[in-house]
C-alpha cells in the first residue's frame, strides 16, 4: 500500500439518510452513515493521509462516526472539518479529543470553525469571536495536559475545571476552517497548528490565503512552515453531468446562499456578486415554502439542480477538479502548486477517487512513502 502524504478525503460531505431510497441515480445522490464509515475504511486502504468529516446536528454526530472509522482503521488520520466550540463545552471537547486519541492511537485532529450564523442561529447558538475561539483552543491544550483552569473571558467562565484522567501522548492537533482573511490569519498564527480551507476557492484564491498565513505566521515570529494548510476541492472523476452538477453546482447553491459563507466565499475568488444575489432572490420563496432559514438544511443536494442552473459554469470549472482522474490530478497539483500542503477530495467518495488518488502517487513521487 502506498500511503500519501498529501493527499486526504472528506467523509460524506453534506446531508446523509438513514436509509438509501429506491432507484437512486447515481452513488452521491443519498449517503448513508454507514457508507460514510465504509468509506472511511476505504481511503485508508487506497492510502489517503487523513479523512475528514463536517457535523451537522442530526445524522452525523462527529465523535460517533470518527470513532467507528478509527476502530475499523488503523493509520489514517480522523479529523473534524469541522465543528464549532459553540457546539460542546469546552470540557465536552476536551474529552472528545483525549478519548480518541486513547482508543485509536494519536491520529485525531479537531478542526474547528467559527460557524455561519445562520447556521448556528438554526441551531439555537451564536458565533464565537476570534478571541473566545483562540482562547478556547488555548483552554483544550491546558486540559489535556492535565491542568486545571479557571478563566473567565470571551471564551466562557469556567472554574477550577480539568479532565481528571488524560492520555499519556501529544495532544490533539487543533486545526481552523476559515478562508484565510487577515483577521482570521492572526488569529490562525496565534492558536493554531493547521487551517482547512473550503472546497470552491480558486487556486489563485488559495495562493492569497497561503500567503496571508504565511505572513501573520511571520508577524510573530513562529515559522510559517509549522502551520499546515489543506484546501478542500470537490473532484468528480469520470463522474456524469448530473452527478458532478449535484456535487459541485447544487452544492454551491448551500454555499453562496449562507449570508456570511456566501459574501466570504465570493469575495475570496472575486467572483462578481450579481449571480449570488439573482441565486438568494430566486431561493427566496422555496426557503419560505420549506419554513427553514436555510435551503442547506430543508433540501438535499439533489432537490436544488433547478437553482443551481444559476451558478456560473465557469466558477466551477476554475474551483474543482472535474474531467478524467488525470484531468483531476492536474486541477489538484494547482492547488499544490499555489502553497497548499495537503488537497482533500470533497463530495465524492474515497472509492471515486480511487484511479485519482493512483495517478497522485505516481505524479507526486517526493509526496508519497510506501508503508
Amino acid at each position: 500500500m502506498t500511503q500519501l502524504d498529501d493527499l486526504s478525503a472528506y467523509l460524506i460531505a453534506g446531508r446523509v439518510s438513514s436509509t438509501l431510497p429506491e432507484g437512486r441515480r447515481n452513488e452521491t445522490e443519498v449517503r448513508t452513515v454507514p457508507q460514510g464509515i465504509a468509506d472511511g475504511e476505504e481511503a485508508e486502504r487506497l492510502g489517503f493521509r487523513n479523512v475528514f468529516l463536517s457535523e451537522r446536528w442530526n445524522l452525523k454526530e462527529a465523535a460517533v462516526v470518527l470513532g467507528a472509522v478509527g476502530a475499523r482503521t488503523e493509520r489514517v488520520g480522523l479529523a473534524t472539518g469541522l465543528v464549532s466550540p459553540a457546539r460542546r463545552h469546552v470540557l465536552h471537547m476536551a474529552a472528545f479529543g483525549a478519548t480518541m486519541h486513547a482508543a485509536f492511537g494519536p491520529r485525531f485532529i479537531l478542526g474547528l470553525g467559527r460557524g455561519d450564523s445562520a447556521y448556528l442561529r438554526h441551531e439555537g447558538l451564536r458565533t464565537a469571536g476570534f478571541d473566545g475561539i483562540c482562547d478556547y483552543v488555548d483552554i483544550l491544550r491546558k486540559l489535556w495536559r492535565g491542568e486545571k483552569v479557571s478563566y473567565d473571558g470571551p471564551a466562557g467562565r469556567y472554574e477550577g475545571i480539568k479532565l481528571g484522567d488524560v492520555y499519556d501522548g501529544p495532544a490533539p492537533q487543533v486545526w481552523y476552517g476559515t478562508f484565510g482573511m487577515p483577521r482570521a490569519a492572526a488569529a490562525v498564527a496565534r492558536a493554531f497548528d493547521g487551517v482547512i480551507l473550503p472546497p470552491m476557492m480558486t487556486p489563485e484564491a488559495t495562493a492569497g490565503s497561503v500567503a496571508r498565513l504565511r505572513k501573520a505566521c511571520e508577524q510573530i515570529d513562529r515559522d510559517p512552515a509549522s502551520l499546515r494548510v489543506v484546501q478542500c476541492v470537490v473532484t468528480a472523476p469520470d463522474l456524469g453531468d448530473e452527478e458532478t452538477r449535484t456535487l459541485a453546482h447544487a452544492r454551491a447553491v448551500t454555499y453562496l446562499q449562507a449570508q456570511q459563507y456566501g459574501d466570504a466565499l465570493t469575495a475570496v475568488n472575486g467572483w462578481d456578486p450579481g449571480p449570488v444575489h439573482r441565486l438568494r432572490t430566486a431561493l427566496e420563496e422555496v426557503r419560505q415554502q420549506a419554513g427553514d432559514e436555510l435551503v442547506d438544511t430543508a433540501f438535499h443536494r439533489r432537490e436544488l439542480l433547478e437553482p443551481a442552473r444559476l451558478v456560473p459554469d465557469s466558477w466551477m470549472d476554475d474551483s474543482c477538479a472535474f474531467g478524467s482522474a488525470s484531468d483531476c490530478v492536474t486541477a489538484l497539483g494547482s492547488y499544490r502548486d499555489a502553497g497548499a500542503d495537503e488537497v482533500a477530495t470533497y463530495g465524492s467518495t474515497p472509492g471515486q477517487n480511487a484511479a485519482l488518488a493512483r495517478l497522485w502517487a505516481e505524479t507526486k513521487e517526493p509526496a508519497i512513502s510506501s508503508v
